[in-house]
């Protein structure tokens, strides 16, 4: 249905629904830049919820657990939809809002051209009807003048006293006015047959293509929002594949949460490679005691007996075992405060092992920058010695000497951290051999555990440098080096003694660096338990070497308990702590 032939008459209205269509694009316009906004609003509020989430710790300090990697997972994937979002807004911007923007900056100028052409038609139209009105006007003046003269000129020719020259003048203007009123009428009869065709032309030709132009232009502004539409719903279908992506990398995330890994993670990062402590032996005050005739049968009966009837043998005293256990049993009480050294002495062993194994692979990258540096270096110095204009050689010589320096200061340091490693790998296999051997060729009588791997709380003992001395070396292990015990038992100095014991059980002392010794026998001590259920001592001849702390009682001197000081050796490598004789003798 076209417009210029049902709406010939409604210029007004057509003008006033065009400028309507167009007020609705710019406001479907309006509101897409309202939706892009809120998107945009919502990418930028999800990538902040992310970045505020995220771990600000580097990944080697982030927990390890699929709980904690799951929810990082999670945490990427949110941020990848974020992004999503953010291709949803560019695409309204770009596809829908800018799109619809320029088309309604081109209707507008169409619009005004359309009008402008139909107001010019109308105004032509106009014209022609009053140059027809002004020769109609002309033309009945022009007869009522005729007509005037006419009765002039016919009173005057029937007047008997009017003069012959009255009655001809008076006929002259009846001829003259009858003259200009055909000459009137054939203007007006032109003006009239000139309009009529303008006006079916209008109304014909310029008005209908006027408003065919205008109708087109409307139809094609409906085409134009309706592409918008689709458009606008195509930018979030898009994006939907990609974000079904998204979630379902959120539930893959939750699907790789395994609690067993999780607690297996615990363990492995919190072990500290102690052994609980044994149990505590029974101390039997009642020994001293007047023994009636039952007692003294069980007081007369062997050893031997004693010891095949399950009966408890000799004890140490209990103040020197409740001082060796009072302190270990820190499971559910407050673990002893201490504070950090340089060797990592006051972490239990498998955590001192951790911590010295990533300082030393921190340091070898450091060295590997530090090499990497120093061949570039090099590598300038000898393009400007072939090519001078380059540079001064001469002048990269203090960077390469710092360079250098650098290097063999973090060569120094990962030696001296993969010498404290060793020593606490050295310590942990000795110490389950050492308990492996003397199980094997030693019974220990039932109730009583060797306190080897139990923590003390004596900070006496970690607050220094580390202990350089490692236990016996066992069958099986590889003997790095044939003097490794000489810095330790062939000081120039006899290490002093700080107590003594009495053999509770014989041992063999198979393995090298132990001390051989008999039931009963008096040893001096020269050195106590470090923690690894070993004590060194000396015999009355003057040999020294380990003997199992469980399989003596142990007397220290008043004098020494509590003492410290440093080792009386002199050999380069001893950096152990010992106590100061008695008397406070170097």
């Amino acid at each position: 249905m076209s417009w210029g032939t049902e709406l010939w008459d409604q210029f007004d209205n057509l003008d006033k629904h065009t400028q309507w269509g167009i007020d609705f694009l710019e406001r479907y316009a309006k509101f897409v830049k309202e939706r892009l906004d809120i998107e945009q609003n919502y990418a930028k509020q999800l990538r902040n919820l992310v970045k505020k989430y995220c771990p600000k710790r580097s990944k080697d300090e982030e927990p390890r657990f699929t709980s904690c990697l799951s929810f990082y997972s999670i945490l990427n994937e949110l941020n990848d939809y974020a992004g999503q979002r953010e291709v949803v807004a560019e695409e309204m911007a770009h596809k829908v809002y800018g799109e619809l923007m320029r088309y309604s900056q081109d209707l507008k100028a169409e619009r005004k051209h359309h009008l402008q052409e139909g107001r010019k038609a109308q105004q032509y139209l106009d014209h022609c009807w009053k140059q027809m009105d002004n020769s109609k006007r002309k033309f009945e003046r022009e007869c009522r003048e005729a007509e005037k003269s006419q009765v002039t000129y016919e009173r005057l020719d029937n007047d008997i006293n009017a003069t012959k020259s009255e009655v001809e003048k008076a006929k002259a203007q009846f001829y003259l006015r009858t003259h200009m009123a055909d000459e009137s009428k054939n203007e007006y009869a032109a003006q009239l047959q000139n309009f009529n065709a303008e006006q079916w032309k209008h109304f014909n030709n310029a008005i209908p293509n006027i408003f065919k132009k205008l109708q087109d232009m409307d139809e094609r502004r409906t085409v134009k929002i309706g592409e918008t539409y689709r458009s606008f719903a195509e930018a979030e279908r898009k994006v939907i594949p990609i974000i079904s992506k998204c979630l379902e990398g959120m539930v893959s995330a939750a699907k790789a949460v395994d609690e067993r890994r999780d607690s297996a993670i615990v363990v492995e990062s919190f072990k500290s490679g102690f052994e609980p402590p044994g149990d505590f032996p029974f101390e039997d005050y009642s020994q001293n005691l007047n023994r009636t005739g039952s007692d003294a049968t069980i007081s007369n009966t062997p050893k031997g007996d004693r010891e095949r009837d399950g009966a408890p043998g000799p004890r140490p005293d209990p103040k020197h075992a409740m001082s060796r256990t009072k302190n270990k049993l820190w499971l559910f009480g407050k673990k002893p405060k201490v504070p950090s050294l340089e060797d990592f002495s006051h972490l239990p062993p498998e955590q001192r092992r951790k911590k010295l194994q990533q300082r030393i692979d921190e340091l070898s990258k450091e060295l590997q920058k530090e090499m990497d540096q120093r061949d570039a270096l090099n590598k300038m110095k000898d393009v400007y010695e072939k090519n001078p204009q380059m540079g001064d050689p001469n002048s990269l010589q203090p960077k390469i000497s710092e360079t250098i320096c650098n290097m063999e200061k973090l060569r120094s340091e990962i030696h001296k951290n993969e010498t404290w490693l060793s020593e606490v790998e050295g310590k942990q296999s000795s110490r389950g051999d050492r308990r492996h051997s003397a199980d094997n060729h030693h019974h220990t009588p039932q109730g009583r555990e060797s306190p080897e791997g139990s923590y003390t709380d004596d900070t006496s003992q970690e607050h220094h440098t580390p202990r350089h001395r490692t236990g016996p070396p066992q069958p099986g292990q590889p003997h790095h080096d044939p003097h490794e015990f000489d810095d330790e038992f062939d000081d120039d100095d006899p290490l002093p003694v700080i107590g003594h014991c009495k053999a509770l059980y014989s041992f063999d002392g198979q393995n090298e660096g132990t001390l051989v010794m008999a039931e009963d026998e008096v040893l001096y001590i020269i050195e106590e338990d470090k923690g690894d259920g070993w004590t060194r001592a000396r015999k009355q001849s003057g040999e020294e070497g380990y003997v199992p702390t469980s399989y003596i009682d142990i007397t220290l001197e008043k004098s020494s308990k509590g003492s410290s000081g440093r080792c009386s050796c002199r050999s380069v490598c001893c950096g152990r702590r010992h106590v100061q004789p008695p008397g406070g003798a170097a």
